[in-house]
């Protein structure tokens, strides 16, 4: 496995051998073979997660792997050429399934060591005849440039040098010819491209592959009208061009099966042929998946190997789909297919995130970075590939800022030599976010559920972006689901909240979305009280939040007083607050020296209240914040202070002594873990 991926072992390794060897039959960046897991028909591998997982590392490794020695395509379905015909090219002879088999044919012909390049005729034949629907009143300069491309596919000697001589550069001639002159312009095309595959191939490959498109439905044994057929059906679009588009897919994977068929091919081809699909979710993507688990399910079976990575799991083509965590694939994907499912013939992967240690192999590389780094880095990332490599990479830049998250996410960052730096958080968010959701994000990640995002939204957004474009946005994004939060993924959310809150140089955005949400939970007595006291917490007030919690201390449930205390110190502190709560230059974290009790001197409890428990809980608060901050280095000295104020606690309340006593030993530990802190049950209080 290559050293830029971590975790992944389960694809990847050679003792045991992981699940792309067994489907290959190859070790990876090696010519010896693996025995075939599923030697008749391997199933089409999708692996899924959300942004960030890894997903693309995977394929560019998997193709870094077995480029060479075993035919690979990879195509990336967000690119630009398969989002709209090239200049010139008419959209009823075009479409980003047809564009992606011609791109994905280039790179499978190309040579692999021991073996000769594959050679498309099927698939050549069909996407002349394609092309040739779009050449009405096209110049013979265009027709020669689309029709030479195509023609290639077909080579079979070296990719260096021009035409001239060569049997492509014929073709064309021929084909130019026959478009431009006074005939059917279609027909022409196609009687030429057949004319000369017959007549320049003696082989009974070629001899079948020219035949190939007689049984092409309503063909009648006739394979210039099976490519008229397809060509009329492309041009037709919807469901007839889909019907063509498979026929395409078909031609393809016929072409790459023959080129394994015989006793000679079979000696100098070792491991099967590899697809990679990137954003398979977008088109191309879905018609070549559908198109290959369809000719499965009726028997028209091949030896690909396919990989494709998706966005989520929940699509309708997958319904039936064997679904494995990539650990479990360590030594067997244990898939078999359902007769007559369609979808049964994938295997959807779901990627881990990164364990603690891949994240201190990653961050932690640099003897430079501060211990804790690594551990904080993981807690911030939630084991998210990107994040941390993104990390790893800021540490490696700006070494002076390694000791705050914070400070690294803020700072400038090149991920290119050519490019200017720009704050870290941003690059994340270009990958981790869509774009054109990006500024809604940034508003609602503030939010706890759909009425505050609304809250948010009548606020912040423009007029006509209002409850419906709320629910849209979540479903379309496929958020995780945690109760309390609108935007579920802590990671993301961190970055939309440090967007947010550097948006403007006064941070008046930041300061508005809060003051809206305090607003928006200002009943005093309302059971989401906890919801005002966050939010009034981020904006550096921190007095009502005490009082609660110091009043409510004896009359809540143990348990519920805990996870009010943990929900509301998880407010966000990106930036120094002075004594009044306001922002400030500075960078001295205030939280600390009040969690040390260092301002206990200079702070008045208020008239009427137990001074000594008013401040321990004061103490309290700073200290949970603090440690649960997901932008700071674990703390060890706050981390004493933790457990001994929980411990003093629990002296004070007889009725909860034995939740609290177990809250100061493993909250503290929880913490300094990267751990969110875990609220014990009534039976762990008692152990």
């Amino acid at each position: 496995m290559g050293r830029r991926l971590h975790g992944r072992g389960a694809l990847f390794e050679t003792d045991p051998a992981g699940l792309a060897p067994r489907l290959v039959g190859l070790r990876p960046h090696q010519h010896r073979v693996t025995p075939y897991e599923h030697p008749q028909e391997p199933p089409l591998v999708v692996l899924s997660g959300a942004r960030g997982l890894g997903k693309t590392a995977v394929l560019a490794e998997l193709r870094d792997s077995y480029k060479g020695h075993t035919p690979v395509g990879l195509i990336d379905c967000e690119d630009a050429e398969f989002a709209a015909p090239p200049a010139g090219r008419p959209a009823e002879a075009w479409s980003p399934v047809s564009q992606a088999l011609l791109v994905l044919a280039e790179q499978l012909a190309e040579q692999v060591t021991g073996a000769g390049r594959i050679q498309f005729p099927r698939l050549m034949s069909g996407l002349v005849a394609v092309a040739a629907g779009g050449w009405g009143d096209a110049d013979s300069e265009r027709i020669r440039r689309e029709v030479q491309r195509i023609l290639l596919l077909n080579e079979s000697g070296s990719w260096v040098g021009g035409f001239a001589g060569r049997w492509a550069g014929r073709v064309a001639a021929k084909v130019v010819a026959a478009a431009t002159g006074t005939g059917p312009l279609l027909s022409a095309a196609v009687e030429a491209t057949l004319e000369s595959l017959s007549e320049g191939f003696a082989g009974r490959r070629h001899q079948r592959a020219s035949a190939w498109y007689r049984d092409y439905p309503n063909a009648g044994d006739n394979a210039r009208r099976g490519l008229i057929l397809l060509s009329g059906h492309f041009r037709a679009g919807g469901t007839s061009r889909e019907h063509a588009e498979r026929h395409l897919v078909r031609a393809l994977r016929a072409d790459l099966t023959d080129a394994y068929t015989g006793v000679l091919p079979r000696m100098k081809r070792l491991g099967r042929p590899l697809v990679l699909l990137d954003n398979a979710h977008t088109a191309p993507g879905p018609g070549l998946i559908e198109a290959v688990l369809r000719d499965r399910t009726e028997g028209v079976g091949d030896q690909v190997v396919c990989f494709a990575a998706v966005r989520g799991s929940g699509r309708p083509a997958l319904r039936n789909a064997a679904r494995r965590a990539l650990p479990e694939l360590a030594r067997s994907s244990d898939w078999a297919p359902e007769p007559g499912s369609a979808s049964s013939r994938a295997l959807v992967v779901s990627l881990p995130p990164l364990s603690g240690d891949d994240t201190l192999h990653i961050v932690g590389a640099d003897p430079a970075v501060p211990p804790q780094l690594p551990q904080a880095a993981h807690r911030l990332t939630g084991g998210n590939p990107l994040g941390i490599t993104l990390v790893a990479e800021a540490a490696a830049q700006h070494p002076t800022a390694a000791s705050s998250l914070g400070e690294l996410l803020t700072a400038d960052l090149r991920v290119h030599p050519e490019h200017d730096g720009r704050p870290a958080y941003l690059e994340l968010l270009d990958r981790l976010v869509p774009p054109d959701r990006l500024d809604e994000l940034t508003v609602l990640a503030a939010a706890h559920d759909h009425d505050s995002a609304c809250a948010l939204a009548r606020a912040l957004m423009p007029e006509h972006f209002g409850p419906a474009d709320v629910r849209a946005l979540g479903e379309l994004l496929a958020l995780p689901v945690v109760p309390g939060q609108f935007v579920g993924d802590p990671f993301v959310r961190t970055l939309l909240l440090l967007r947010l809150h550097h948006r403007d140089p006064d941070h008046g955005q930041w300061r508005k979305a809060h003051e809206t949400l305090v607003d928006h939970y200002a009943d005093p007595a309302g059971e989401q009280v906890r919801y005002r006291l966050h939010h009034e917490l981020a904006l550096g007030g921190t007095d009502s939040a005490v009082a609660y919690l110091r009043d409510s201390f004896t009359t809540l449930p143990t348990r519920g007083w805990l996870a009010v205390l943990r929900f509301v110190a998880s407010a966000p502190y990106f930036h120094a607050h002075d004594a009044d709560g306001r922002d400030h230059s500075g960078t001295e974290d205030r939280r600390t020296a009040v969690a040390l009790g260092r301002t206990d001197a200079g702070h008045e409890p208020p008239e009427g209240v137990d001074a000594a428990l008013h401040l321990r809980v004061r103490r309290l608060l700073h200290a949970v914040w603090q440690l649960t901050d997901p932008l700071t280095l674990p703390d060890r000295t706050v981390g004493q202070r933790l457990r001994f104020e929980l411990e003093q606690l629990s002296n004070l309340r007889p009725a909860g002594n034995a939740l609290l006593w177990r809250a100061s030993r493993d909250w503290p530990e929880d913490a300094l873990a990267g751990r969110e802190p875990h609220i014990p049950d009534e039976d762990e209080g008692e152990a």
